[in-house]
């Protein structure tokens, strides 16, 4: 693990609160429209995760996650800030391309397969997985959210460097280890 880094990679406020609680160990990712020509690319293998609360709507979830979805409300950092805590580390990245492997995924994940099916198709079929570590660190850290950080875009560049110390797993090695299983079973040969 880096001992510091500025990359973040914005993704829905709720679905950062699932990868904190250890509700999930994966990201599903099509891209937005500022990507460019080539789409999303997993350009890092290390970042922070940068809660947004733009696109997202409970409707999109899986009814289970109705708790998340409503911590996630309940516990928002103030208007006019964001709250960067977790730090993921990217083990494996996966470009699926056949639709069949998202029932596969049910429970791994709070996305709704209708979500998860539109993402699919949006522009062309296919989406990337990214499997995951998730570290939290002991006390987030509280950025202004300026106009640079605006727009629909998985990577930002953070004004500074926000250093690793202290930062934990999410799940234990055998916690991530059976999660890690799961998704290589539910991604067959």
């Amino acid at each position: 693990m880096e001992t510091a880094n500025r990359i973040a990679f914005k993704e829905w406020a709720v679905i950062c609160r699932a990868l904190d609680e250890g509700a999930q160990a994966i990201i599903l990712r099509k891209g937005g429209i500022h990507e460019g020509r080539e789409g999303f690319r997993v350009e890092h293998r290390e970042f922070w995760l940068f809660p947004t609360q733009f696109h997202q709507q409970p409707q999109q979830l899986v009814p289970a996650a109705e708790p998340i979805w409503q911590r996630t409300i309940a516990e928002a950092p103030a208007a006019g800030t964001i709250s960067i805590g977790q730090y993921l580390v990217v083990e494996q990245v996966h470009e699926i391309d056949d639709e069949s492997v998202l029932d596969r995924l049910a429970g791994m994940h709070i996305w709704s397969q209708t979500t998860l099916v539109e993402r699919f198709h949006y522009r062309r079929p296919g989406l990337f997985l990214l499997l995951a570590r998730v570290f939290r660190i002991p006390e987030p850290y509280v950025l202004a959210d300026i106009p640079y950080f605006a727009g629909c875009r998985s990577w930002v560049e953070l004004p500074e460097a926000i250093p690793t110390v202290g930062a934990k797993p999410v799940l234990s090695d055998n916690q991530f280890a059976a999660m890690r299983d799961a998704v290589t079973q539910a991604l067959g040969p």
